[in-house]
């Protein structure tokens, strides 16, 4: 006869860390925090955890924790702090909706098929001629003057997803400075990214930052709002492309389409 020995719980671990702060002064801002978890996972393991200010952020990196933990039928979507503060710009759109808001499932429906492997294949022509465009600006510039690389690469990618998406070009090759759209978005991320690794309390004495956040969010959102209205009025009910899909597919449950608020947010996101 086989007696199985149930396994205990055992804590998460973490590293010791300070009162109230946790270990707030240990993590790097900016893309270096990635860098800091990703070594954590390999010196803690799979599954660890962080406290800052508070909150406790548990982190899964190991393959069999994710798929457990993307699995739909037993667990729900979390949206964390870092992105609750970014509702301030993708409002309800699929990264910072909350799992019990409607518009959450009817977009995640509508969209899905927009990333099957047949209809990527359908952007390639347009990824192509972005990626061209980068290619002749270098060669104008080989042997002249140095490129930008980092800079570069969010051309091609904004121009690609404007026009692959949305039928936007930002026409970032043909431009010495970013569209205005571009810098308000990030400067918009920047502001959000600022606010989630502050102090609490700390945005009281950014006003000034707080302010220009809101422009930016309202320049975008003024720019979406009219690349939605000029494709209504050109009467193309095709569903080729992200904003198409949006605009004239409807939910299978409900029958109604996305609201152009919601359609607004998913395309900022």
């Amino acid at each position: 006869m086989t007696h199985e020995t149930l396994r205990g719980t055992e804590p998460i671990p973490q590293r010791p860390a300070l009162p109230l702060v946790g270990h707030a002064f240990d993590i790097p801002s900016g893309a270096d925090g990635l860098l800091y978890v990703m070594k954590e996972a390999k010196e803690l393991g799979p599954l660890f955890k962080l406290r800052v200010f508070g909150n406790e952020i548990n982190f899964a990196s190991g393959l069999d924790l994710v798929t457990e933990l993307a699995d739909e039928s037993r667990f729900r979507k979390n949206v964390h702090p870092d992105l609750v503060i970014l509702r301030g710009i993708g409002g309800d759109g699929l990264f910072t909706a909350f799992n019990d808001e409607p518009n959450w499932r009817k977009a995640h429906d509508v969209l899905m098929p927009a990333f099957s492997l047949g209809a990527m294949r359908g952007y390639h022509a347009t990824m192509l001629q972005v990626a061209r465009e980068l290619i002749g600006k270098w060669d104008q510039a080989a042997g002249a003057e140095a490129v930008n690389v980092a800079d570069d690469m969010t051309r091609l990618t904004l121009d690609t997803i404007g026009l692959c998406g949305f039928g936007y070009d930002f026409e970032s090759f043909n431009r010495d400075e970013p569209h205005p759209f571009i810098t308000a978005l990030s400067r918009a991320l920047g502001f959000a990214q600022d606010k989630g690794e502050s102090i609490p309390g700390a945005e009281l004495f950014k006003w000034k930052e707080a302010e220009q956040f809101r422009e930016d969010v309202a320049l975008m959102e003024g720019l979406v709002d009219e690349v939605i209205r000029q494709r209504r009025a050109s009467g193309d009910s095709s569903t080729d492309d992200l904003l198409g899909r949006m605009l004239h597919t409807r939910d299978a449950v409900t029958g109604e389409p996305l609201d152009d608020v919601n359609i607004r947010y998913q395309a900022i996101t």
